[in-house]
């Protein structure tokens, strides 16, 4: 498998193991944090695993393990979230969780996927995604939990209406799949939340940025990354004005 192939690969795979385990879990009776905890760790040790059986000589950045700060030194880094969005997944019915995996060399994406498991879908980098349609008027991407108020003025201004869905891959993979068109945060993720969508989002021909406008980096030194748009390239200069 080249690289492409192998991140579609890892997060389809371990998208099912999770659908698997949520059913399997859903009838113990368990508390909403032990089900995502679980969830969190089986992710974690498939993909931590078959990176080391496929890719042995590359380094691993991924949300449920230690920062191995060697990483810094290597050219090839995979930075992945095994479960992007714990809490959707502890919900019995929710859909918008995901599952990130990418390869970054020299702080840029180079390969990456983004599989939605319950919903049986995988987004990767190659076969590109085909770029959206925007729709008019625009639609903007806020969290169900924790409404920002960034998207209600890139609204405001754009004369947008406002969708709600929870985790950050689900969120990009709208706009990948032109159910949205805007997907902006001021608020601060960590580079596993981001890297896997950003990639995707980017091979298909959507603007992403941080929401100045300059190049997202990835393999950094701080993993937390401040802000970032990801958007329609039609809307991306409206946006960063705004």
């Amino acid at each position: 498998m080249n690289d492409h192939q192998l991140a579609a690969w890892l997060a389809s795979e371990a998208g099912k193991l999770l659908v698997d385990l949520r059913e399997e879990l859903g009838g113990q009776r368990l508390a909403p944090f032990a089900v995502g905890s679980r969830g969190d760790a089986a992710g974690h040790d498939f993909i931590a695993d078959a990176l080391q059986q496929h890719r042995p000589e590359d380094m691993v950045l991924s949300e449920e393990s230690m920062d191995d700060r060697r990483r810094l030194e290597h050219r090839r880094v995979w930075i992945v979230d095994p479960l992007d969005g714990t809490r959707e997944f502890s919900i019995p019915g929710r859909t918008d969780w995901a599952v990130h995996v990418a390869l970054v060399a020299d702080g840029v994406p180079v390969a990456a996927a983004v599989s939605l498991p319950a919903q049986g879908i995988t987004l990767a980098t190659e076969p590109s995604s085909p770029t959206p349609v925007a729709a008019n008027p625009p639609r903007v991407i806020t969290s169900r939990s924790r409404p920002g108020r960034l998207a209600r003025h890139i609204a405001d201004n754009l004369g947008a209406t406002i969708i709600q869905l929870g985790s950050a891959g689900a969120k990009a993979a709208a706009v990948i799949r032109g159910e949205a068109e805007v997907y902006a945060h001021a608020s601060g993720l960590h580079e596993w939340d981001l890297c896997a969508p950003a990639a995707v989002a980017a091979a298909a021909g959507l603007h992403v940025s941080h929401l100045n406008g300059a190049e997202l980096r990835f393999n950094q030194s701080d993993t937390y990354v401040s802000d970032f748009v990801i958007c329609h390239p039609n809307l991306a200069a409206a946006v960063i004005a705004r």
